[in-house]
């Protein structure tokens, strides 16, 4: 609900269509869904952020930048789950005792990127640390973790690339021309190269004395 509403609401706001960019990035989507982290596609998400029209300066800060500080899947899971945990165990909080939790999640939640599943340890830790909620009450989520953590993993992968297309068109280093012709394509141009052809990767020369080692009949 997150994806569609509200980073759709920035995408269309911005000319552009969330259904459009989460087709272009099908790939890297099922990349993390297998992974549980959505840093497994950094390197493909930086060519295809590339490829949309942004300026290679805006990708090289903003994805980097975004797996650290653009965490939403995890921010929202680490908060509606403590929320969960309060009702479940019947534990009453005041606003003061909420507002407190929130900052400190979301505070906490940064130390939760490049490990996968580390949102769970980073939620008990801050259990743990503010008080207010039984840690024991994580046993209540720990059976359906592993699906939390790809939906996570796979909020926090589409918020970094709408963050990047926006900030770009904000600094104005976005072609715009250029990301509705890649957005009507789907990204299938991509598959058509290899990566190393977009890394600057060169072949090596061909031996002229190759030796053919096909034998005839």
């Amino acid at each position: 609900m997150f994806v569609v509403l509200v980073l759709g609401a920035i995408c269309r706001a911005h000319g552009f269509s969330i259904f459009k960019l989460v087709r272009y990035i099908r790939e890297e989507l099922l990349i993390v869904l297998g992974t549980s982290s959505s840093e497994s596609a950094l390197p493909r998400m930086l060519i295809k952020m590339e490829r949309l029209g942004a300026k290679k300066s805006v990708v090289g800060l903003v994805i980097p930048t975004g797996y650290s500080f653009n965490l939403d899947g995890t921010s929202i899971y680490l908060t509606m789950a403590a929320v969960f945990i309060a009702q479940a165990t019947n534990t009453h909080m005041d606003i003061t005792h909420q507002i407190t939790l929130l900052l400190v999640l979301l505070l906490s939640s940064k130390g939760a990127a490049g490990v996968t599943g580390s949102g769970f340890i980073v939620l008990a830790a801050t259990l743990s640390a503010v008080g207010h909620l039984p840690v024991a009450g994580l046993a209540l989520i720990l059976g359906i973790d592993r699906f939390m953590s790809e939906a996570r993993a796979l909020t926090n992968l589409v918020g970094n690339a709408v963050a990047t297309v926006v900030v770009a068109k904000w600094v104005g280093e976005l072609d715009t021309d250029k990301l509705q012709s890649e957005l009507a394509s789907g990204g299938s141009a991509i598959l058509e190269t290899r990566p190393e052809d977009d890394l600057g990767v060169a072949e090596g020369p061909t031996p002229a004395n190759a030796v053919n080692t096909t034998k005839t009949v």
